[in-house]
């Protein structure tokens, strides 16, 4: 049976973003946060727009807020990743005190485009916290993330648009990256 040169090259380029993407899960429970910090590129834009509850007609046009021009949960670059970053640092963060205890699952991960040096991914995620004896929240929904590889083979996250499925969040705080 011959190998399809193109096929294989595709399911070696997912299993290397894959990779990537649950280190960086990794990073993150571990509150590994400086190493984390470098997997973003200089360029790096996150954005978590709010969800609606709309009629079935207006979905496509309503249901989440614009980055840029409209209120989103997140709406930020790198320099302001890396601020919230050096304020958990502190050790200082009220609202991390005791220190939540995360896990991120990353699933369903899927090639959208292959544009070397840069892919568009989509996955799902669930995110849980738990802190202290009683308060626990999860983080549900569809990922949109730009990654581009780096002349030394690594990749970085270029950008980030989360969709979260819930409409009313019931977490106390999001002070955990997502």
């Amino acid at each position: 049976m011959p190998v399809d040169e193109s096929a294989l090259a595709r399911v070696l380029l997912t299993a290397d973003v894959t990779d990537f993407l649950t280190r960086e899960a990794d990073l993150l429970d571990e509150r590994r946060y400086e190493e984390w910090l470098d997997l973003l590129a200089d360029d790096y834009q996150y954005a978590v727009p709010l969800r609606m509850n709309v009629r079935y007609e207006d979905v496509a046009e309503r249901e989440n807020t614009r980055e840029g021009d409209e209120v989103c949960w997140f709406d930020e670059g790198k320099e302001t990743a890396r601020l919230r970053v050096a304020q958990l640092g502190t050790g200082l963060h009220w609202a991390e005190e005791p220190v939540s205890r995360v896990s991120h699952l990353v699933t369903n991960i899927r090639l959208e485009t292959d544009r070397p040096p840069e892919v568009d991914v989509s996955c799902r995620f669930l995110v849980y916290r738990n802190r202290v004896a009683d308060e626990s929240d999860f983080l549900v929904g569809r990922r949109r993330d730009r990654l581009r590889r780096t002349a030394d083979g690594d990749w970085r996250i270029v950008r980030r648009r989360l969709l979260l499925d819930q409409s009313v969040l019931t977490a106390k705080n999001l002070s955990i990256f997502v």
